[in-house]
């Protein structure tokens, strides 16, 4: 649960009183202005839990791989190869992006297919539509439903 704590200007602060926005069973303290005066305030976020979020699917999975020994082997192998994989491929785009004449091109040729995906499939609705239906589609088929 996340909790926000303000601190007031003093004319909107009562002298030697707490103030509460929702049912808290907790206050913190805001620290005291030049007059003395403090107050507290504390904001509770209510709402959807963040638990669904894949961030955290993805911290629960690698515990669940990590609570297990054998697989634990398996799991620096991954993150070395996440690590390896990246650095292979910063070096080859800037080998690449040294040679001369060959960036030049490359960019043309994705402007030309950036050109041909926005008339293919943005210009027009049915066509819209039809890309609506194949995202879909590779949803249904990454998630197997």
């Amino acid at each position: 649960m996340a909790s926000i704590v303000a601190t007031l200007p003093p004319p909107l602060l009562a002298p030697r009183k707490s103030f509460t926005i929702l049912n808290i069973s907790q206050k913190l303290s805001v620290f005291s202005t030049a007059n003395g005066r403090s107050g507290n305030v504390v904001v509770k976020a209510v709402g959807g839990s963040s638990e669904s979020s894949t961030s955290l699917d993805i911290v629960k999975s690698v515990r669940n791989v990590w609570d297990q020994p054998e697989d634990r082997l398996a799991l620096f192998g991954l993150g070395f190869a996440a690590v390896a994989t990246a650095w292979t491929a910063t070096n080859v785009v800037t080998a690449i992006d040294k040679l001369p004449l060959l960036p030049g091109v490359l960019e043309f040729i994705g402007a030309l297919v950036s050109w041909w995906f926005v008339y293919r499939y943005l210009l027009f609705k049915p066509n819209r539509e039809e890309l609506l239906q194949i995202i879909n589609k590779s949803i249904l088929d990454v998630f197997g439903q």
